[in-house]
C-alpha cells in the first residue's frame, strides 16, 4: 500500500446514495465550489441497476449491495435479518424497489415539535415539489421540472390490482389515486421513480447530468476509512481507492451521506460516538457523542402469499419462455413486467377507527417468490404457480434498536441489532395488520381469485397465534433510520436541525440516519428530500 496523497476540496461528500447525489449536485450547481463525492461502490451504468426489475438480481449482488446481516433479533425468535443496501452510485436508490412515498405531512410536524425548526411540512413541501419531474405535471402537491421523474403506471399493471383494490372496498377502505397528493390515507396503485422503462435513481437524476461539471470530482470505489480532525474540526477523509490509501482535505465542510449502517459506523471509526464504547475497542475518542448508533429504527414487513385461480406474474415470469418474452418485450418497447415495480398497488389505513391518521401500509404484489438464504444464489426466482403476495408494514414503530462496532477494522461490517417488535404497541399493531389481511382475504373479490394460502399461515386468530407468525415470518423492509437523529439534544441527539454534528466544527450528516422517526411509508423520497434540504443549509452558511 503506497504512502497518502492528499487533494484539496472545499466540500467532501461521503456516500453517492440517495442523499449524497442530490446533495452533490447542489453544491457544484454553481460552479463555485469544488466538490468531491467519495462511493465506495462501481458506477450505476450496468444492465441490471438500470432496469427496474433488476433489483430480483442486484438483491443478492455483492459488487453493488454491502449485504448487511443483523444480529439475533429476540423478537424474532432469535432469527437474523438480512439487510441489502446499495454500494453503487445512486446507494439504494439503485437497487431498491422504487416507490415513491413522502410520508405524512404530520410526520414532519413531529419532526418539528421535536425541536427541529425548518423541518415541517410546509418547509419540505418546497423541496419535494423542486425535486420532483412529476407524470402528471405541475400541480399545488407535485413539480413538474425537477430532476427527478415519478411515473404513475396504469396500462402494464397486471388485472389482479383490480381484484384487489375491489376487495379493499368491500373492507370498507376508499381508494385513493396518489399517495402523496392531498391525502395519504386510501388505496391505489403506487407511483415509482421510474423514466421510460429506466430506473430513475439519484445517481441517474442528479449525477448523470452533474459528471461533466468541472467542480465536481466523482470518485466510485472509494471507501471512507476515517474522518481527520484538527481538534473538533473535521478538515478531511482518509479513503481507500484501488489499494492506495488517500487524503482528500475539505477546506469548507465534511458531509457523511453513507447512510444510516456507514455514516455512524465511519464516525465511530473517528472516534465520534460513545466514549467508553470506543475506549473499549481502543479508539481515541474525538468527542462523546452518545447517541451516534442508537435510537436505530425500521420498518417490518409481514405477509400471506395465496395461491390464485388466475394467471399472476408467476405465470409469466417463471418459465424460461416467459422470461423471454418479457426480455424481448423490455428491450423493443421498454414495457411489460421489466419496466415496473413488482410492487404494483397498496395503500395507507388506519388498523382501528379510533386512530386520528393512518398506521398501517399495504402492499400488493401479483407475484411470488423464495427469498434465499444470502449468497445461495443470485437471482430472486418467482414460484412455479400462480399465485400473489398481500403484506403490511406498520408505518411508525416505536422500538428501537442499535448499531455498534465489533473491532476498530473498516473492512469489518458493523453489529447491527434492529431489537424489532420490542415494544407492545409494534407487536398490537402486527396482530391487526395480520387480521386485516385475513379479512381483505375473505371479501368476495379475492375468494373468487384466491385458491388458499400459499404457504403455513397464522394457526388461529388469537393474540397469540398471530404473534407467533409474526416472529416467524416478518422481513425488514429495508428503511433504516435514525441511527445520526436530529434534535436539539447533543446527549441524545447527533445533528442539529443546520445537520451539523454537535460539539464538532465543519462536519454535517445528510441521509435517513438523522431522521427523529420513520416517515410513514418508504423512505427513499424524505432521503433525496434530506440532501436537497442540506444543500439548502450549507449554501447559505457559504453566502
Amino acid at each position: 500500500m503506497t504512502s497518502p496523497e492528499t487533494e484539496s476540496y472545499d466540500y467532501i461528500i461521503v456516500g453517492a446514495g440517495s442523499a449524497g447525489s442530490a446533495l452533490a449536485a447542489r453544491l457544484s450547481e454553481s460552479g463555485r465550489h469544488r466538490v468531491l463525492l467519495l462511493e465506495a461502490g462501481p458506477d450505476d451504468r450496468r444492465f441490471w441497476v438500470q432496469v427496474p426489475i433488476g433489483y430480483g438480481r442486484s438483491f443478492y449482488d455483492p459488487q453493488v449491495n454491502w449485504m448487511y446481516v443483523t444480529e439475533p433479533v429476540p423478537g424474532f425468535g432469535a432469527r437474523t435479518s438480512y439487510w441489502p443496501r446499495g454500494k453503487v452510485l445512486g446507494g439504494s436508490s439503485s437497487i431498491n424497489a422504487m416507490v415513491f412515498i413522502r410520508g405524512q405531512a404530520e410526520d414532519y410536524e413531529d419532526w418539528c415539535a421535536a425541536g427541529n425548526p425548518g423541518w415541517g411540512w410546509q418547509d419540505v413541501l418546497p423541496l419535494y415539489k423542486r425535486m420532483e419531474s412529476h407524470a402528471w405535471g405541475e400541480s399545488a402537491h407535485h413539480g413538474g421540472a425537477g430532476p427527478l421523474h415519478i411515473m404513475a403506471p396504469s396500462r402494464d399493471l397486471h388485472p389482479t390490482c383490480e381484484d384487489f383494490l375491489s376487495a379493499c372496498e368491500e373492507a370498507g377502505l376508499s381508494r385513493n389515486a396518489d399517495f402523496n397528493g392531498a391525502r395519504q390515507e386510501g388505496v391505489g396503485t403506487y407511483h415509482i421513480t421510474v423514466k421510460n422503462g429506466m430506473r430513475m435513481s439519484a445517481a441517474r437524476a442528479y449525477l448523470w447530468p452533474a459528471r461533466g461539471r468541472r467542480n465536481l470530482r466523482i470518485e466510485t470505489g472509494a471507501e471512507a476509512q476515517r474522518i481527520l480532525f484538527e481538534g473538533r474540526r473535521a478538515v478531511g477523509i482518509e479513503y481507500l481507492c484501488k489499494g492506495q490509501r488517500r487524503n482528500a482535505r475539505a477546506t469548507a465542510e465534511v458531509i457523511l451521506s453513507a447512510g444510516a449502517v456507514n455514516t455512524p459506523k465511519l464516525l465511530l471509526l473517528s472516534g465520534v460516538g460513545p466514549a467508553g464504547e470506543l475506549k473499549e475497542l481502543g479508539i481515541e475518542p474525538v468527542m462523546d457523542s452518545p447517541a451516534v448508533g442508537h435510537h436505530l429504527q425500521d420498518h417490518l414487513d409481514l405477509g400471506i402469499i395465496y395461491r390464485s385461480k388466475v394467471p399472476t406474474l408467476n405465470n409469466q415470469l417463471y418459465p424460461w419462455w416467459g422470461k423471454l418474452w418479457a426480455g424481448v418485450r423490455y428491450v423493443t418497447q421498454r414495457r411489460g413486467p421489466l419496466a415496473l415495480s413488482l410492487n404494483h398497488a397498496g395503500g395507507f389505513i388506519r388498523s382501528r377507527p379510533d386512530l386520528d391518521r393512518p398506521n398501517l401500509q399495504l402492499y400488493f404484489s401479483p407475484l411470488s417468490y423464495l427469498k434465499a438464504p444470502p449468497g445461495t444464489r443470485p437471482l430472486m426466482n418467482p414460484d412455479p404457480y400462480a399465485a400473489f403476495h398481500l403484506s403490511f408494514s406498520p408505518c411508525r414503530p416505536t422500538s428501537r434498536g442499535f448499531l455498534r462496532l465489533k473491532s476498530p477494522d473498516p473492512a469489518e461490517a458493523p453489529e447491527i441489532q434492529p431489537n424489532y417488535l420490542a415494544t407492545e404497541h409494534d407487536r398490537q399493531e402486527v396482530v391487526e395488520g395480520l387480521r386485516f389481511l385475513r379479512k381483505l382475504a375473505e371479501t368476495p373479490a379475492l375468494r373468487r381469485v384466491i385458491a388458499g394460502e400459499a404457504q403455513t399461515g397464522p394457526q388461529g386468530d388469537d393474540d397469540a397465534s398471530l404473534l407467533a407468525y409474526a416472529r416467524k415470518e416478518s422481513v425488514t423492509v429495508y428503511h433504516p433510520a435514525g441511527t445520526c437523529r436530529m434534535g436539539p439534544d447533543s446527549k441524545t441527539c447527533v445533528v442539529d436541525p443546520a445537520l451539523r454534528v454537535h460539539g464538532a466544527e465543519a462536519l454535517r450528516i445528510a441521509d435517513a440516519s438523522i431522521f427523529p422517526t420513520l416517515t410513514s411509508g418508504n423512505i427513499n423520497a424524505p432521503a433525496i428530500m434530506t440532501g436537497e434540504k442540506a444543500g439548502d443549509l450549507i449554501l447559505q452558511d457559504a453566502v
